[in-house]
């Protein structure tokens, strides 16, 4: 597949041995990690009240990991598989997609009822899908995304990030460096225009923390 099958990343263990040009790619893997994981501990505690906040919160980590997975399917492995002789195992990692869906769209019926009983069971099973589908795509991908080179991934990347629609595109700068490593952190960075780099570090990394502010 690569000249890096024998080399394996993962973003559970950090991302300084990963190649910077693929750090924003691993970012959003440990912000979907950290999220799940505030996600299970918000619903042990959140009282009736505070459902509707919790659900704007779940509400735009649900539209950026849709967004993510999307970008997947129809642009990242399509790509692979007419680009990488031998890439397989995306039809796996989209059944895992297939199967997040169904978990988010669980969580926010329940909070969209209100019925907050039932969060903790449902929190758990999304951060334990999440977890899982995390490690087997890395093992998958990682690899892949960093024998492609720093020319050619800027290409796709470029096609992904262009796919996002503008709710996305609004959170998901904050919502990647929230708590992530500086070196990480200054390699996706030095890739963001500067204007846009200078909005996410102001007024929507303003917007971000308000919308964070009630699963903290």
């Amino acid at each position: 597949m690569s000249g890096n099958e024998s080399v394996v990343w993962s973003s559970e263990q950090g991302l300084g041995g990963l190649p910077e040009h693929v750090r924003g790619f691993g970012l959003m893997h440990v912000a979907m990690r950290r999220d799940a994981a505030r996600l299970c501990a918000a619903a042990r505690s959140v009282r009736p009240g505070g459902a509707r906040a919790l659900g704007e919160w779940f509400g735009r980590l649900r539209a950026v990991i849709d967004w993510h997975h999307h970008s997947e399917d129809e642009i990242l492995w399509p790509y692979l598989r007419g680009h990488v002789p031998g890439f397989d195992g995306s039809g796996a990692l989209e059944q895992d997609h297939g199967a997040l869906d169904r978990s988010m769209s669980r969580v926010a019926g329940v909070l969209t009822t209100g019925r907050i009983e039932e969060l903790p069971e449902a929190a758990q099973e999304f951060a334990d899908l999440v977890r899982d589908h995390l490690r087997h795509e890395e093992r998958v991908v990682f690899p892949v995304l960093a024998a492609l080179g720093v020319a050619e991934y800027g290409r796709v990347e470029r096609r992904i990030i262009g796919s996002a629609p503008a709710q996305v595109m609004t959170y998901l700068q904050p919502w990647m460096f929230d708590g992530a490593d500086a070196a990480s952190v200054a390699a996706v960075a030095a890739t963001i225009p500067a204007p846009v780099r200078l909005l996410g570090r102001t007024v929507l990394e303003r917007r971000y923390r308000r919308t964070l502010a009630p699963v903290l």
